[in-house]
This record gives structure tokens, C-alpha cells and sequence, in this order.
């Protein structure tokens, strides 16, 4: 479409340029284009550029008017507004009809706006703003994968559902977890029982009391001097004596049991960010399982030390887990016996829970305190009750049993190191010569690896981390 220059036109244009506001605008987007040179001009959606030429123009003509609108404020200056994001041309021909020069107009969305935007919430982050068509490009390096979601968000404000991510995350996103199981329990159990007898003549033997005399094969026993077979305590002493032909019998039975266990575990496993890793340091079990035509399946049921997570970089060293963790053992004590089959039950520590944190930090995501007590007393009744001699028709039993647990994580941000920095346990122990073996009894011998950085993580103890490199 061509515009011809009209004297209406060209004063409406002169006011606008000596109002306040044309000032502003000439002096931003004032864009001059010379004869006989080919030019482009990129004009923001919804916004104006004021071109000026270097020589008088007569004509004005735009090729796709729905992409820019133009308008004359003088004989030099053209008032161009972006209207739809594409390419079109502006032509300019002086006032014999021969071509000036040609403009290629550029109309793309508005990003002035969203790079500041950008610049404020994320400082720092070396990404890079570019339009395509009507749409918004986005590129460079981010320091989280939290951060790159946050400038996207802010991308779909300006054009939604038209924004190109180009980005990548830089830094460490490979995260080395550190899981203890700490577990002790401590158990006490005491009794102290008794028991007597006593047989007079041809009488029938007479017994009393609540321990191990309270049979005929036992109080025979202990008449003729021997302690009962059946002694479910590790102490007991028997005192007999006779008075004339009375035989006395007795019976005291005491046990004392302490005990204390000790369980301590510390997997580590590594994975890269948003990736989930497992670890099972144990076995599995068989479970029969029977099925709806009779028949019987082996399922296999695992044990041990078994760790799941997935770790998810979200700013910089913060570190989000989603963690699962458990230590479980085959309990024969507790096991069912189900058509032949003798199947164990399992004794089992587990946490699930998700938490946050720096890069070197600990949790301790569960813990357990867990105390028994039982007091049980057996006597016989009323002689059971008198004071001192009741000692003798009484049996009394304590039990008391303590178990404490904590599981403590820590997060380490990880990069990989080289092979030769790498030793293993392997590397000390060295099969024994046969006069070693047969002369000294050694069964290895301990050795060095001879060279390079692998010798000086040998000389240490495998008490740390290896095969990565803290961060």
C-alpha cells in the first residue's frame, strides 16, 4: 500500500515532534538511514521507532501493513510502529519516483521490558534473551535447575506458551550420600527363685515353692543330693540335711543376664541430580507364596542394608533428597510353620522422608528410644506373703531391655576423579609365599602399591569416601 505525503499529515507530525513526548521518543529510537544503502530496522510489537532519512522524500510505502504502520511527522522523518511480529519492507522514493533506499523492518516481541525483569530476580545468571517470530528464546548457563524454572516462569508472563528453552545448568550436580545407622540395645534380666522338699519314713515326699522341685523326678532328685536335670537358670545350689528320719531339701535358683548390641552401618551411594539410585548390601530370602491353582511359588524378599534416594540440585549447594532407608535381619525367634514350610519373619528398621539441605550438612531424619520393663513374682499363696521366710514360697523375675536408634545423613556435592588417585582394599593384601605359609603361618602379606597416588590413598585407612572428589 502507498501512502502519498499530505500537508495535514506532515503538520500532525510536526506537532508531535515539538510536543514533550516526541522529544522522548526521537531521542531513544531515532534510527537514520542514508541514500542508496540498504538498512533494517528492528521495531518492538506495540511500540514506535522514529526513522530519519538523510535526504527529502516524497513516497512512503510499506509491504505488509498488518506487520508495521507508518506514518510522516516531516519530509526526512517516518513514524514507524510495530503491530505483529514478522519481516516486511519500507520503501522510501523521492519526488520524481525514483527509489531512495529500501528498509527492512523487523517487528518482534518486546523483551526490553523482561530483561530487566530477569536482571532483578536472577543476578548473576548468564542467560541470554532473543526473539523468533512472536516467540521468546532463551540460552546460556544457570547455576540450578530451581533458578532455570524461575526464568522460564517469567517467560511464559511475556509470551505464553511460546518460549524456546535453550538453557543448561552448569556446575556439580553428581551428590554423594553418607547414611549411618547407629543401633544399641542393652538388656538386663535377673530372677531368683526357691523351692523345698522333704520326705519322712515311708511318707510320701512333700514339696513347696515355685522353682524346679515342684515334680516327683526332681524332688528325688534333690533328696539324694543332685540337682534337678531341668535348671532353666545358670546358678542354682542345693542344701539338704536329715533330722532323725526326716529328709529336708532346698532349692535356691538365681540367674543374672546382661547383654549389649552393637550395630553400626554406613552405606554411601552417588548419583546424579534428579536421578534415583539404589543400594542393597544383604541378600534375599525365600517366601513361599501358594497360588489360585494350587500350586506354590518362591518369592524372594529382600535384607539387609537397603538405601533408595534421589537427590535433586536446586540452588546452587542446596540439595533436596527423597530418601529411603532401612537395616532388617532375619528373625528365626518369630518365624510360622505353615504346611511344612518354616518361613523367618524379619526384624526391620525404615524411614521415608524428603529434606533439604547445603552441601556437607547432616540430619538426623529418625531416631528411636524404646524401653521395656517387666517385673513378674510367682509364690504360693498366703506363705508366699510372710515376711523373710516368705522368701522361700516365692519366685521373683526382672526384665528390662533398651534399644536406641538414629540414622543420620549427610549430602556431599561430588565431581569424579581419575583412576590412577584410586586404591582398593585389594591393593594391601598379597597372597603369602609357601614358605611364608608353611614355615610362619602367615596366611597374606601386606603390601604397598608402588607408585603414583594410588600409594598414598593405600597407606590410609577405608574409613572415608573414594572414587569421587568433594566438592
Amino acid at each position: 500500500m502507498t501512502f502519498r505525503l499530505r500537508m495535514g499529515a506532515a503538520l500532525l507530525g510536526l506537532a508531535l515532534a515539538v510536543s514533550p513526548m516526541a522529544k522522548t521518543v526521537l531521542a531513544n529510537n531515532l534510527k537514520i538511514v542514508k541514500k542508496g544503502t540498504a538498512a533494517s530496522l528492528d521495531v518492538p510489537m506495540n511500540r514506535a521507532v522514529v526513522v530519519e532519512s538523510d535526504v527529502p522524500f516524497a513516497e512512503l510505502s510499506i509491504a505488509n501493513p498488518g506487520i508495521a504502520d507508518i506514518s510522516s511527522l516531516s519530509d526526512r522523518t517516518i513514524y514507524v510502529l510495530g503491530k505483529s511480529p514478522g519481516l516486511t519492507t519500507l520503501t522510501l522514493l523521492d519526488d520524481s519516483g525514483r527509489l531512495i533506499t529500501n528498509v527492512d523492518v523487523r517487528v518482534a516481541a518486546d523483551v526490553t521490558e523482561f530483561k530487566e525483569r530477569l536482571r532483578q530476580i536472577l543476578p548473576g545468571e548468564k542467560i541470554e534473551v532473543r526473539t523468533a517470530n512472536d516467540g521468546i528464546v532463551l540460552s546460556g548457563t544457570v547455576s540450578s535447575s530451581q533458578r532455570l524454572q524461575r526464568a522460564l516462569d517469567l517467560a511464559e508472563r511475556y509470551a505464553p506458551e511460546r518460549v524456546s528453552n535453550l538453557m543448561t545448568v552448569g556446575g556439580v550436580h553428581q551428590v554423594m550420600l553418607k547414611v549411618r545407622f547407629a543401633e544399641m540395645q542393652r538388656s538386663v534380666s535377673k530372677s531368683l527363685s526357691s523351692s523345698w522338699g522333704f520326705n519322712g519314713g515311708t511318707s510320701t515326699g512333700l514339696n513347696g515353692g515355685t522353682g524346679s522341685l515342684n515334680n516327683q523326678v526332681s524332688l528325688s532328685n534333690a533328696l539324694a543330693g543332685n540337682i534337678p536335670v531341668t535348671n532353666s537358670n545358670t546358678g542354682a545350689v542345693l542344701f539338704g540335711f536329715n533330722v532323725g528320719s526326716v529328709q529336708v531339701g532346698l532349692l535356691i535358683e538365681a540367674l543374672e543376664q546382661k547383654g549389649v548390641v552393637r550395630t553400626l552401618a554406613e552405606p554411601n551411594l552417588t548419583a546424579l541430580s534428579g536421578q534415583e539410585a539404589k543400594f542393597l548390601a544383604g541378600g534375599e530370602y525365600p517366601v513361599p507364596v501358594a497360588q489360585d491353582n494350587q500350586t506354590i511359588t518362591v518369592e524372594f524378599k529382600p535384607f539387609g542394608i537397603e538405601l533408595n534416594f534421589i537427590p535433586r540440585v536446586v540452588d546452587k549447594d542446596i540439595i533436596n533428597l527423597e530418601l529411603t532407608a532401612a537395616v532388617s535381619a532375619i528373625d528365626t525367634s518369630n518365624g510360622i510353620n505353615i504346611n511344612g514350610f518354616q518361613i523367618d519373619a524379619f526384624s526391620r528398621r525404615e524411614t521415608s522422608t524428603t529434606v533439604e539441605m547445603r552441601d556437607g550438612e547432616s540430619f538426623a531424619i529418625a531416631g528411636l528410644i524404646e524401653d521395656e520393663f517387666l517385673d513378674n513374682a510367682d509364690q504360693m499363696p498366703w506363705l508366699g506373703d510372710v515376711p523373710v521366710l516368705g522368701a522361700l514360697f516365692r519366685s521373683a523375675s526382672y526384665q528390662r531391655s533398651q534399644t536406641e536408634l538414629v540414622i543420620i545423613i549427610t549430602a556431599h556435592l561430588v565431581t569424579p576423579t581419575r583412576g590412577q588417585a584410586l586404591a582398593l582394599p585389594t591393593d594391601r593384601v598379597k597372597p603369602p609365599s609357601e614358605r611364608d605359609l608353611f614355615l610362619f603361618g602367615q596366611t597374606a602379606q601386606t603390601g604397598q602399591v608402588s607408585r603414583g597416588a594410588a600409594s598414598e590413598v593405600a597407606r590410609q585407612d577405608f574409613s572415608g569416601s573414594y572414587g569421587y572428589v568433594m566438592d
